[in-house]
């Protein structure tokens, strides 16, 4: 069974930054893609980011790109978003999620003044 378990997130100002860690445990981990998704309060959820399983390819939402980078740590089993030039509608509960549906319960992100 794939658990995940979410880390890192907080409150922080405008243009501020956070890094997010997803660590990852079970057998699938270093065969599995892996991706950030966030739901913003009372909204929808949206994809972020998707890494692949070694690592080597990356993708990213366009309201993201630029400013996010997502990567992992094969040892550590543990998939990161950092996260700069933080905006208030970046605020959401950010989700670690695998190819097959699994995911954590999330790390809550609000950005404000």
């Amino acid at each position: 069974e794939v658990r995940l378990a979410e880390s890192g997130g907080g409150s922080v100002q405008p243009g501020g930054s956070l890094r997010l860690s997803c660590v990852v445990s079970g057998s699938s981990y270093s065969l599995s893609s892996l991706s950030w998704i966030r739901q913003p309060p009372g909204k929808g959820q949206e994809w972020v980011a998707s890494i692949s399983a070694a690592g080597g390819t990356t993708s990213y939402a366009d309201t993201v790109k630029g400013r996010f980078t997502i990567s992992r740590d094969n040892a550590k089993s543990t998939v990161y978003l950092q996260m700069n030039s933080l905006k208030s509608e970046d605020s959401a509960l950010y989700i670690c999620v695998t190819p097959g549906g699994q995911r954590g319960p999330g790390t809550t992100v609000t950005v404000s003044s």
